[in-house]
């Protein structure tokens, strides 16, 4: 079944803006979808507009958003001088939390990252100061990945303007 063009962009904007929402909300794979979304509309374009050296720098953006996803808040909490253990802690609680709710996607990386200072010590304010730098951390790269993506969309609109 061939998809007339106007129908692949409807889906490709549709995707972008499930992506946008995915930045803040981890249980959609954010950038990957504004990603999909850029993609699929460069295909219904041809390729004309927007071509293999842009779609090559998004699909490396898209890369370097996905590791600020998992390392965001082990580096948070890495800078505080954390454990291994709670280092290794906020990383698990920050991809449990994408499972339970909008609970977990909040305090994951804390409560993670807490449970792994607390496995190597018994100073529950150093294990607390711990899970807020994780939880900071966690907080910074969404902000990062939000810039990322839109750093994607002035790259994609650019080359679609620039013939």
């Amino acid at each position: 079944m061939n998809l007339s063009p106007e129908i692949l962009y409807g889906i490709a904007a549709l995707l972008v803006l499930i992506g946008f929402a995915g930045t803040f909300l981890p249980v959609l794979p954010g950038v990957p979808l504004v990603f999909a979304g850029m993609a699929l509309a460069a295909y219904a374009g041809g390729f004309t507009k927007v071509g293999k050296v842009t779609l090559i720098v998004l699909g490396l953006l898209t890369i370097f958003a996905l590791l600020i996803d998992f390392l965001a808040a082990s580096v948070g909490a890495k800078r505080v001088g954390a454990s291994r253990a709670a280092i290794i802690g906020a990383a698990i609680g920050t991809i449990v939390g994408i499972f339970m709710g909008p609970f977990g996607l909040l305090f994951g990386s804390f409560l993670g990252a807490v449970g792994g200072e607390l496995l190597t010590t018994s100073d529950a304010g150093r294990a607390t100061r711990v899970g807020f730098a994780a939880w900071l951390g966690l907080l910074l790269g969404t902000l990062f990945k939000l810039a990322l993506t839109f750093a994607m969309l002035g790259i994609f609109i650019t080359a679609w303007l620039v013939d």
